[in-house]
């Protein structure tokens, strides 16, 4: 039952970064984004993946995990990418 808890937790949490991707790649701006909070986001994910192989807990959960950092990982990109913009229309 915790393995199933621990899934949807995941999965709600895991739905809105796809979101908040599109939102930020069209903006093109990174005002109204947060670099401590997607690097926080980035470290709680590893964790909890770590936790996964630490406990030897290795199962289909994990690849929620995954999932949910590449997309963590893909919002810090369009960061640096908006970043980028910023500093070129002279915005930073």
């Amino acid at each position: 039952m915790a393995t199933i808890l621990e899934f949807t937790m995941l999965v709600c949490f895991g739905l809105s970064w796809p979101v908040n991707l599109m939102k930020a790649y069209r903006s093109r701006t990174t005002k109204g984004t947060s670099l401590p909070f997607i690097l926080l986001i980035t470290v709680g994910y590893a964790a909890g993946i770590a936790a996964k192989f630490v406990g030897g807990q290795v199962n289909y959960v994990l690849a929620v995990y995954v999932l949910n950092l590449i997309m963590v990982l893909l919002n810090l990109a369009v960061y640096f990418r908006n970043r980028r913009l910023d500093n070129q229309r002279g915005d930073a």
